[in-house]
């Protein structure tokens, strides 16, 4: 065999282990409310076990809740192995293919179990009925260990009439009465709907305090915070519904969908799906956003390559070379956009990706400039590159273009112009150090690095012909002895010219 044919993997497996029934434990009705049904199922994973595995639960008529515990053994490992990790979540009758609607609930590995009703859930998982069929508990081994893993999973089913459904309070999608401005947000956020250690009132708290005016909450793979997020949102913050879709092969954060939606993530790049659970975002009003592309954590680098996104997260949390990278990798694609002349090209953004103290909410954060404070507005707004990327809210930047004649452009927009006629840069910067030091870069790469002027502004000129955009950075000094520049406290989408 060619060792360049790699057989192509089945789309979309779904195995599964030997279903867990009840026949024996079932009194056929709901007369015995109380009545708890359990069954207890052990079994071994062996390394290269699928990355999802469904174990069936046939529920009976009369259920009123749904619970599931589950455990796995973490044995020693050699320095540098991978041990056991496994996560956890559930389907209901309605299915389990791709895109089910039967989603239920996932909370990865950051809970030991969930319970499920009509009116309650664990947070990660949605109340809803709990109607009869074949349900599926999933099991994602993230990574197994030499010696396998043994797992335990308990199912335990209570019988008896159902209580009051939920009543979900979706924020609103908009905030009336904010015209066109710069709106600055934060769109990589966690609650304790996944593995974060905030509340959604603690998240807002935050927000408000970092002076952000809209959030998108991105729980991993699951859309329960959505119900709750109502009473947070108010006039002085929007708050975006959106989910951080964490597949084996990296993250993308789907950012402003409508709520309740939610885009799967059981796939790899070999699958082919992506394009498809893309498209799934668009239509939910969304944008499919990229996070960490060389995130540290397993499984977090993200493989899919970019010509399905609509904007890239070049900054996440802290500056860290990882960032450097994704920044470097970014602007490789604008200088490849702009050899092409398609016209389109991935803007950058930042987020904190905060998850529990001590993550800095709003650090770093993406200002958008957008018709309104409202949900369509700010995707269109991060879809068309119109923002930059700051620090803080205590950052404050403004990035021009003027030509012949008055033409004039703002960052994420294009100039055109006669190809020798000269364009003036403008970057005017508050809010930062007297150390920091101002680079401009243009499809040749660095043509401008310089300690910020006292006054904040300074100014820098060349042609169509010479420039297909420029863009802007900030930074603070490099620490001593370092060869990468120093970390980044601002930097701008870039601004396009073209020749007429």
């Amino acid at each position: 065999m060619d060792p360049r044919d790699v057989p192509k993997a089945p789309a979309f497996p779904t195995p599964t282990l030997a279903p867990v029934t009840f026949a024996d434990q079932d009194d056929g009705g709901v007369q015995g409310g109380g009545q708890v049904l359990a069954r207890t199922v052990r079994g071994h994973l062996p390394p290269g076990a699928p990355d999802f595995l469904y174990l069936p639960v046939e529920v009976p008529p009369g259920v009123r809740q749904v619970e599931v515990s589950y455990g796995y053994d973490r044995p020693d490992v050699p320095a540098g192995t991978a041990g056991n990790a496994c996560d956890l979540g559930v389907f209901d009758q309605r299915g389990i293919g791709p895109g089910g609607g039967g989603f239920r609930g996932w909370s990865g590995g950051a809970r030991t179990g969930f319970a499920v009703s009509a009116g309650q859930a664990t947070p990660g998982y949605l109340p809803g009925p709990v109607e009869a069929g074949t349900w599926h508990v999933v099991l994602a081994p993230y990574t197994v260990a030499p010696q396998g893993l043994d797992f335990t999973v308990t199912v335990s089913l209570t019988r008896g009439r159902p209580g009051p459904a939920l009543t979900p309070h979706h924020p609103p999608q908009a905030v009336p009465g904010r015209g066109r401005g710069w709106y600055r947000g934060d769109c990589h956020l966690h609650t304790v709907h996944s593995d974060g250690g905030r509340t959604v009132e603690e998240v807002a708290a935050l927000a408000r305090a970092a002076g952000l005016d809209f959030v998108n909450i991105s729980d991993h793979n699951t859309v329960s915070a959505h119900a709750h997020l109502g009473p947070v949102a108010r006039d002085d913050l929007l708050v975006l519904t959106g989910e951080e879709v964490t597949t084996r092969n990296g993250h993308c954060l789907a950012i402003g969908l409508d709520a309740g939606d939610w885009i799967d993530w059981r796939y790899r790049r070999r699958d082919g799906l992506l394009p498809r659970f893309v498209e799934r975002i668009h239509r939910s009003g969304g944008v499919a956003v990229p996070a960490h592309p060389y995130g540290v954590s397993f499984a977090s680098q993200w493989k899919f390559g970019y010509g399905h996104a609509d904007a890239v997260e070049v900054w996440n949390g802290v500056w860290t070379p990882d960032d450097e990278a994704a920044l470097l990798t970014w602007d490789n694609l604008l200088t490849g956009a702009a050899r092409r002349g398609e016209g389109r090209w991935l803007p950058a953004m930042g987020n904190s990706d905060a998850h529990r103290d001590p993550d800095t909410v709003g650090l770093p954060q993406t200002v958008v400039l957008a018709d309104g404070l409202d949900r369509d507005a700010l995707v269109a707004g991060i879809a068309a590159g119109r923002s930059w990327i700051a620090e803080s809210a205590g950052v404050g930047l403004s990035f021009t273009a003027t030509g012949p004649g008055g033409a004039h452009a703002d960052i994420g927009g294009m100039l055109t112009a006669a190809a020798d006629a000269p364009v003036t840069f403008r970057l005017r910067v508050s809010g930062v150090s007297s150390a920091a030091q101002v680079r401009l870069l243009t499809d040749e790469g660095q043509v401008l690095a310089a300690p910020l002027p006292p006054a904040g502004t300074l100014e820098w000129t060349t042609t169509p012909q010479a420039s297909a955009y420029v863009r802007a950075e900030v930074r603070h000094p490099a620490a001593g002895g370092s060869v990468l520049p120093g970390p980044v406290a601002a930097l701008t989408n870039p601004i396009w010219l073209a020749p007429r």
